[in-house]
């Protein structure tokens, strides 16, 4: 029922209904199965789409003092129950649907929300089966595999998400691009592209907080099917915030791994040190792309370093083929020969001018004999 209240809400007055699909979202979907415990939270859930709804009702359209009587005698049986202010409402002051998430705390939740819900129930549900078995903190790690893949989504998808008909979809945490810009949707600006990519370099920084959880979890699981469908997508998202971070095509357009790795990862993940070379991989990958001058450069290294430690300390490296060593290696030469270049640049220079000079001095000599011995 509140599902539907809700689902109304979003079709009043959109003319989207009529273009593609319109439903709920699945973090306000979660929040709502997550919030629902007694009649109280029906009456606030009512309360809160119907206020949404008022705020969307036109005065000249024919059917709206209709409307607007039947929403007034919703909100009162709702109000007179004396309950309203004793939950989280779904919507903001101004009776819309929030637009910003605010914090990072926020942010967090959303997360929890979206998909933290997902891998707490997924756990359970392994466990029921009897095929796995949780330890004492299995509701943390759980929580964050399921955070980490929707942080790396939002991340990855922010030009689709910002550019949505009719409105944008807004998951960046004000508290974050604040920093940065004035309007989440400046990000996007070719002349906020220095800006956007640190405002960027930080959403990944924040998400690699939750990678060794993941790692945790992954270790946990005894069921090779299970093992491998778990971990499989936690490596595509670890490799996937290596390709996004300091790029700034993830304002541009579409950025994801290529299907030839994709299919590396899923035909070489059976062991759990597979999982652990694969992250160290990426997190090498990501490192390489540190600039030290971003403003969470410190920070994000020793994100890196923590993982690599884990990584190191827990897998066998040596025994796999790695995803990106080669590469890595490549762009670490490359670096490294140029380097070297501009040092030589200088003594090049000297040698080069040395050689003319020379060269002048000698062609001077062998004309002035030439000269003296004609005439």
């Amino acid at each position: 029922m509140i599902m539907a209240i809700g689902t109304l809400a979003l079709c009043y007055n959109n003319v989207q209904l009529f273009r593609g699909v319109v439903k709920l979202r699945r973090g306000l979907t979660a929040k709502v199965i997550d919030r629902t415990k007694t009649m109280a939270d029906v009456y606030g859930a009512f309360y809160d789409f119907s206020c949404m709804l008022k705020t969307k009702v036109d005065k000249n359209d024919p059917n709206a003092s209709n409307t607007l009587n039947r929403l007034e005698a919703v909100q009162k049986v709702c109000k007179d129950t004396g309950v309203l202010h004793k939950r989280k409402s779904y919507v903001n002051d101004e009776g819309q649907s929030t637009v910003y998430v605010e914090t990072v705390d926020e942010y967090d939740e959303y997360c929890h929300y979206a998909a933290g819900l997902v891998g707490l129930g997924l756990s359970k549900l392994l466990l029921a089966s009897g095929l796995e078995v949780l330890t004492p903190d299995w509701k943390q790690i759980s929580n964050s595999t399921g955070l980490f893949l929707q942080k790396t989504n939002i991340i990855k998808d922010y030009l689709e998400d910002i550019n949505e008909i009719p409105k944008p979809r807004m998951f960046w945490p004000r508290e974050i691009w604040g920093k940065y810009v004035d309007k989440l949707e400046d990000l996007k600006n070719e002349e906020n592209s220095t800006k956007a990519v640190q405002c960027l370099n930080e959403m990944v920084t924040n998400a690699l907080i939750h990678v060794e959880d993941c790692l945790k979890s992954m270790a946990g699981l005894r069921d090779p099917a299970i093992f491998k469908s778990c971990s499989i997508p936690q490596i595509v998202a670890m490799g996937t915030l290596a390709l996004c971070y300091n790029n700034v095509q993830v304002f541009r357009g579409v950025v994801k791994l290529r299907r030839g790795l994709i299919a590396k990862v899923i035909d070489r993940t059976k062991t759990m040190d597979d999982v652990y070379g694969a992250f160290y991989d990426f997190s090498c990958m990501l490192k390489t792309k540190v600039d030290k001058n971003d403003p969470n450069a410190i920070k994000t290294l020793k994100r890196l370093e923590a993982i690599e430690k884990v990584c190191r300390e827990n897998g066998d490296l040596h025994k796999r083929k790695s995803y990106v060593n080669n590469e890595t290696q490549s762009k670490a030469l490359l670096v490294g020969y140029f380097n070297h270049f501009l040092m030589l640049v200088p003594l090049l220079a000297i040698l080069v001018l040395a050689y003319l000079k020379h060269t002048h001095i000698n062609a001077s000599d062998r004309l002035f004999n030439l000269v003296n011995s004609r005439s």
